[in-house]
């Protein structure tokens, strides 16, 4: 997560240098923060933003993007005069009209506003098991996506070494997930990481639900600590 001023600054320094800001919304967008669109948080206006995934609950695929409209004329004022972002399948109408309902869906179910009243309440829980698992160095993220930053031991300056966070990552928590049940994430391309993005309708049985399978994991993750890893 970046400081808080951080996007507010960048939008600062490419105002002063004509540089345009683009904001990556695949992940981020529709209700993933508890805002339609991540930018929306932290309260950076960009130039263009992309949209996939989230814009049909990836029922369908699409992908998208918007661009402000000073842009937009200008490249259609220009000698080239036309805008090349289609391919064969793009737009298509049946991704199209899932979009619309799903948009619909969200708006009239009001998925961002649930999104937001339960961020602390899903924040709460998984600070608990940062507490009650010595693995977990630090709990960190926004709305219904968050990371769970894993380590021998978070109060040493100890990481994975890179054949640890292979076998955490590839095997440890794999198959402590699979036997609590639990489908997310373990990701290793930079330090061990457990992902959390639960569905954007869950409720507090939901996420309870999450927290005992996430607890299982991690304690499972706590053991072949243990029993594996020199301090």
């Amino acid at each position: 997560m970046p400081p808080e001023d951080y996007w507010r600054e960048l939008r600062r320094i490419c105002d002063r240098y004509g540089v345009l800001l683009a904001s990556d919304d695949i992940i981020c967008g529709f209700g993933r923060l508890g805002h339609w669109f991540g930018f929306e948080r932290v309260g950076a206006e960009p130039d263009i933003v992309t949209f996939a995934k989230g814009v049909t609950s990836a029922y369908v695929p699409l992908g998208g993007m918007i661009v402000r409209r000073p842009l937009v004329d200008g490249l259609l004022d220009s000698p080239v005069a036309t805008f090349t972002h289609g391919a064969t399948f793009g737009g298509h109408p049946v991704a199209t009209a899932v979009a619309v309902a799903n948009i619909t869906a969200l708006r009239e179910e009001r998925i961002p506003e649930h999104v937001l009243e339960l961020e602390p309440y899903f924040r709460a829980g998984l600070d608990e098991l940062a507490l009650k698992h010595r693995s977990v160095k630090e709990v960190r993220g926004a709305g219904f996506l968050y990371g769970l930053e894993l380590a021998p031991d978070r109060d040493t300056s100890r990481e994975f070494t890179p054949s640890e966070k292979v076998e955490v990552c590839g095997r440890v928590l794999p198959d402590a997930m699979a036997r609590a049940g639990l489908f997310t994430r373990a990701d290793d391309r930079g330090p061990a990481m457990l992902m959390l993005a639960p569905p954007l309708v869950a409720d507090r049985t939901v996420l309870d639900d999450l927290f005992t399978m996430v607890d299982s994991a991690l304690s499972e993750l706590d053991e072949w600590v243990a029993k594996n890893v020199k301090a």
